[in-house]
């Protein structure tokens, strides 16, 4: 699905006309220099045929480019969710684990499992992919029991925190999702009440009716007890 999504945006970006740079030239200096930054894309690129480094290369460059190929192929779509996550994963993994191998780490991992909202099983396969690609140990970990334990601490620790994933369809898709579900509530809780509306007024009723003869019964009390008052005044 990785691979189906990267394809279109490449679709999408040759038809806006949008140019494609390498990962390492468009975020600056990886390894010391940019030129060995872009010796590093090109040997990748003709070592592997255009199938590791330059997905990533490209889609990066679809990420940061014009919005309209963006928009073309990345929308707001449920469907399509799993197959963006994808080619993300993809575009970060594979810069680190050709970053590793470069600088003489033995593998790689990703804290990214920590999350349940991410897509698990997809993630290792982008390790996995990304690490044997590069010579190194992939070396994945499910780390979703402790994102309790992740989100308390760093919430105490004042660590920033942010309520989508990290691109701007993953916040506009939460932000979706919470009017949604603010909405779901606000319904249910309104046919909530409209189920029990008979069983309120039924209680009010009752409420009502208690309160007026509570209300009738002090104020025959209180008469009582003026009469007596005055009845004891006539003895005196």
């Amino acid at each position: 699905m990785g691979d189906a999504a990267i394809a279109e945006i490449e679709q999408a970006r040759a038809k806006a006309g949008v140019k494609g740079e390498c990962a390492g030239e468009r975020e600056g200096e990886i390894d010391g220099t940019n030129e060995a930054s872009s010796n590093r894309c090109k040997t990748v690129t003709d070592t592997n045929h255009g199938a590791s480094a330059p997905d990533g290369a490209s889609l990066f460059a679809s990420a940061t480019g014009s919005v309209a190929p963006r928009a073309a192929v990345l929308s707001v779509d449920p469907a399509r969710r799993e197959a963006r996550c994808r080619a993300c994963y993809r575009l970060r993994l594979e810069e680190t684990a050709w970053v590793a191998a470069e600088r003489g780490f033995e593998g790689i991992g990703t804290t990214l499992s920590v999350s349940p909202y991410q897509y698990t099983q997809v993630i290792r396969e982008e390790v996995e992919r990304a690490a044997t690609q590069a010579g190194v140990a992939p070396v994945f970990e499910d780390f979703r029991p402790y994102y309790d334990e992740a989100t308390r601490e760093s919430r105490e620790l004042g660590m920033y925190r942010q309520n989508f994933c990290g691109c701007r369809i993953s916040d506009l898709e939460a932000a979706a999702e919470r009017a949604e579900r603010k909405e779901q509530r606000a319904a249910a809780k309104a046919a909530e009440r409209a189920a029990h509306a008979d069983e309120r007024a039924a209680e009010e009723a009752a409420r009502a009716a208690h309160k007026a003869e509570r209300a009738a019964y002090d104020k025959k009390q209180a008469r009582k007890r003026a009469i007596l008052k005055a009845l004891r005044e006539q003895g005196k």
